[in-house]
């Protein structure tokens, strides 16, 4: 009776795993009716043969990461329409925003992940999917939020792979310069021209990829995450700033709030910087008109004298910015650029802004895909 309950009870078992197996490497593609329209919110300067910074602010969804194609194909869209209205030439500087690539974490994914009512059921739904990679990514991960740190590293050779693919073959395809937003990997590098991970802390980094497709110099590294991303990603604040050349001139990223510290653009300065590209990023439907929060957990900067509560998250963003504002930056333009969308129960604020000569332009009007574009 024993020796019949026992195979029963593993007959049963090799039932449950199997289709459990199944289930798990079953990952059928859904239909999606993308939004490709974008608008041209802003469009300063003459057009000349200095060429031109050109934001791209996309509205993006979880569905859009889907697979690479698919957010090819809608990124491809908006830059299609910058061409057809003549802002990309051999010298211009396309900049994506803060995160763009950190989303491909949930490519080629079940379609329960997809229609997740939270960000929480979501990242349970990865889990679950890609149970031998999720145990991997658990037993070398780091930081407080051992969890969130495994959800993150644990697709991150396929994350880097695809990010290249995608921003570098964009860049390749519409024949300019890309700043290519951020992605969240373990130690990013570039060698011999193909960036690869790492096993230490997970940085928060943005590559720069030339018009041949390829990355100019090393990923640059978040410096100042904020408070929110502190259990999960490293601070590298001993990071030298990357100042890359450009067919525009020489060209420096600060990623999110690594644009609040004066001495950043000092850095960027002593290297010879023209331009700096922000890649941002503002969680929270309604953050941007909410008071701000001040440094979120860092020291704040001795010459900055703003306090919490003080202004508005976007008028700190604005007032901390610093771009083309001599003496605190000799860069002669800027550009920070915000996602936007909709991931689950997680919304995001934000509105893209350039600096010229000292001068500040906005788009006030959040909805929908936008392009800023300065003439240089």
């Amino acid at each position: 009776m024993r020796k019949l309950l026992y195979l029963t009870f593993s007959m049963a078992l090799i039932a449950v795993l199997t289709t459990y197996a199944m289930w798990a490497a079953d990952r059928p593609v859904g239909h999606y009716l993308s939004d490709l329209r974008i608008n041209l919110a802003i469009d300063q300067g003459t057009p000349a043969d200095r060429g031109n910074l050109l934001g791209i602010q996309p509205e993006l969804f979880p569905t859009d990461y889907q697979s690479p194609q698919r957010l090819h194909r809608k990124l491809a869209a908006y830059l299609q329409k910058a061409q057809e209205q003549g802002l990309l030439n051999e010298k211009t500087i396309v900049v994506l925003p803060e995160h763009i690539g950190t989303w491909l974490m949930v490519t080629g994914e079940k379609d329960e992940l997809y229609q997740a009512s939270t960000l929480k059921e979501a990242m349970n739904w990865l889990a679950v999917s890609n149970p031998v990679q999720f145990v991997r990514a658990l037993i070398s991960a780091k930081g407080e939020s051992r969890f969130d740190d495994a959800h993150l590293r644990m697709k991150a050779k396929g994350m880097a792979k695809d990010y290249q693919a995608l921003f570098g073959g964009l860049a390749k395809e519409f024949h300019v310069t890309l700043v290519a937003g951020t992605i969240v990997l373990p130690e990013p590098s570039v060698i011999d021209g193909t960036l690869k991970i790492g096993r230490g802390a997970l940085y928060n980094s943005s590559v720069v990829f030339g018009r041949d497709g390829l990355p100019i110099g090393q990923p640059q590294r978040q410096m100042h995450p904020v408070f929110d991303a502190t259990e999960v990603l490293g601070a590298n604040e001993d990071h030298t700033l990357n100042v890359v050349d450009t067919p525009a001139g020489r060209l420096g990223v600060l990623i999110g709030s690594d644009s609040w510290y004066p001495d950043n653009y000092r850095k960027l300065d002593d290297q010879g910087a023209k331009f700096v590209a922000v890649p941002a990023f503002v969680v929270g439907r309604g953050t941007w008109d909410q008071p701000w929060r001040g440094y979120k957990g860092l020291s704040t900067p001795g010459s900055v004298s703003l306090k919490p509560g003080d202004i508005s998250e976007g008028q700190a963003w604005h007032r901390l910015t610093l771009t083309s504002q001599p003496p605190s930056s000799q860069a002669v333009a800027g550009m920070s650029v915000f996602l936007r969308g909709q991931f689950w129960d997680q919304g995001s604020a934000g509105q893209s802004f350039l600096s010229n000569n000292g001068q500040q332009f906005a788009d006030g009007n959040a909805r929908g895909a936008r392009l800023l574009n300065l003439w240089l």
